[in-house]
């Protein structure tokens, strides 16, 4: 059955809406599996699943001024094109006061989206993996560069990394030299996502955040859909309790590396909650 071709509940016009959600369709510089410019209107069809009502926080979906932008024009960009045009886009979005919600794609969609907001902003990262590293396949916008790219326009004591598992020992070891805030899927285990939490919230304290979500960051167990995945991950419950206590700070999203052909939906279906989640609650704290 074919849903509509936007997200779920999405039916605001664009004057009228806070949130912007919009599709980035781009994966030129996945480096495992392809297929992740399927993911935004695999998400989007996933959307349709869900109630308009959230039982567990009270929202009613409907009742959020959200509209769907579309996709942006991405397919024959390289990407240093991509991140100017993710900038670009994003820069608009800001300037009429709307909160963008994006959907990759890879992970190279983020820091052009990124560089559109002031310096003194804060990223929260959720990904299996480090994303440090200067260069990849001779390209400074991969997606293994994505963190590294994001520091190159905010200081780097505003960035944090939650739920990696993967690393290069050079990306690893200058990331620990630079100061790089991060916390392993293993130290998560050990220590308890509340404990990490409360770390994190000290490390970024009376900071906007802009929350990048890699679905990879999740076990491939619930999420065996993504383009690069990484066993000993953490489960969909500890990513929403992230959203949760975050979401007072949050001032715009992503979901990235969904990629549809390599499950039976159910990683989309996860993202579009993911996505439902962040727009619920934020939605609540602006409203409060």
């Amino acid at each position: 059955m074919q849903f509509p071709n936007y997200f779920a509940d999405a039916e605001a016009s664009f004057e009228a809406a806070s949130f912007i959600l919009f599709g980035v369709p781009y994966e030129k510089t996945s480096s495992f599996r392809h297929g992740a410019d399927k993911a935004p209107s695999e998400v989007r069809q996933a959307s349709w699943n869900f109630e308009r009502f959230d039982l567990r926080t009270g929202i009613d979906y409907q009742d959020i001024p959200v509209h769907d932008y579309g996709d942006l024009d991405v397919q024959k960009l390289n990407s240093k094109e991509l991140f100017t045009l993710g900038k670009n886009f994003t820069t608009t979005l800001l300037k009429k006061q709307k909160i963008p919600i994006a959907i990759g794609g890879d992970h190279s969609i983020t820091p052009g989206i990124v560089s559109a907001f002031p310096n003194d902003i804060a990223v929260l990262s959720l990904d299996a993996h480090m994303d440090f590293r200067q260069e990849y396949k001779h390209d400074i916008y991969n997606h293994a560069c994505v963190i590294r790219r994001i520091a190159d326009h905010i200081p780097i004591k505003n960035i944090a990394v939650l739920g990696l598992r993967s690393a290069e020992k050079e990306e690893y070891e200058h990331a620990q030299q630079l100061g790089l805030f991060f916390r392993d899927a293993y130290t998560i285990n050990e220590k308890g996502m509340q404990k990490i939490i409360q770390q994190t919230q000290t490390q970024l304290k009376g900071k906007k955040i802009y929350l990048t979500l890699d679905i990879d960051v999740v076990d491939p167990a619930y999420a065996p859909g993504t383009s690069t995945p990484e066993p000993c991950g953490l489960n969909p419950m500890q990513v929403i309790a992230i959203i949760e206590a975050f979401s007072p700070q949050l001032i715009g999203c992503d979901l990235v590396e969904v990629c549809p052909p390599y499950d039976q939906g159910q990683t989309a279906v996860l993202g579009a909650k993911f996505i439902k989640t962040c727009l619920g609650l934020i939605w609540k704290e602006h409203r409060a």
